[in-house]
């Protein structure tokens, strides 16, 4: 399994606990505001917010959260600036990683991110060092055990997504992100359940990850970077087989 939805299913296991879920919804109300704010906040005419709104849905925000996010975002009511920054830099193993931050304090936030990479065995690179290994996609998870791999793939092309994979024990379906919204309701209508669909980086290569202590690293490393209050999303190209992923656990 390629290590970003790896990465995504432990993520939106871990996002489930309710001890955790303030922190999701403060993410997730913050990516309201920024694309609220840089598209507008209509959602039909604005992709990132409707992908924005979806997620906060699919974590039942109640709707008057949503509605306030959308206008701190156009100003209809007073809130933070958050500013947007990529980082990026380099795992265990010379994995690499992109870190999606959204902050009001650029400086503290720079220092916090420099500080979990030398902390956790990793090292911040310079600008453009790995994004070039990334593309902008729609991911839309299954598992193998509870859907039909042919009805997916049936329903996942007629609605216009670019890929389906066989990933184990799930199956991927990937979108651009402008059809992400429309798979994803091809899914819904014909009430097919998924574990997580989102908008996402998709690594091109791939970096195996077959040491166990590695692996351990590299998942502290991405749990760090999560639980950063700025960052908003981590991702990397590391493949750990589910063997090693279930010794490591």
């Amino acid at each position: 399994m390629s290590g970003h939805s790896k990465w995504s299913t432990i993520r939106h296991k871990k996002g489930a606990a309710d001890a955790r879920r303030g922190k999701v919804f403060t993410k997730l109300i913050k990516e309201i505001m920024v694309a609220a704010r840089i598209g507008g906040g209509d959602p039909a005419a604005n992709p990132r917010l409707r992908a924005a709104v979806a997620a906060a849905k699919a974590e039942n925000m109640p709707k008057e959260n949503i509605e306030r996010a959308i206008k701190k975002g156009t100003g209809e009511l007073e809130g933070a600036s958050y500013e947007e920054i990529s980082y990026e830099g380099y795992g265990p193993g010379g994995v690499a990683i992109l870190v999606d931050v959204m902050t009001d304090n650029r400086n503290r936030a720079a220092s916090e991110i420099r500080h979990i990479f030398s902390r956790n065995g990793g090292s911040l690179g310079e600008a453009g060092c790995v994004s070039w290994m990334f593309s902008k996609r729609g991911s839309i998870v299954f598992n193998k055990a509870a859907v039909s791999e042919e009805t997916i793939m049936e329903i996942a092309l007629e609605a216009g997504a670019e890929d389906v994979k066989d990933q184990e024990d799930q199956i991927e379906v990937t979108t651009s992100m402008e059809d992400f919204s429309t798979v994803k309701n091809a899914f819904d209508e014909r009430g097919l359940p998924y574990e997580y669909a989102e908008v996402t980086m998709v690594p091109q290569t791939m970096v195996p990850i077959e040491d166990e202590k590695m692996a351990q690293q590299i998942l502290r490393l991405m749990e760090a970077l999560e639980d950063s209050d700025d960052v908003q999303n981590a991702y990397a190209n590391f493949d750990i087989p589910d063997s090693v992923l279930n010794a490591v656990a």
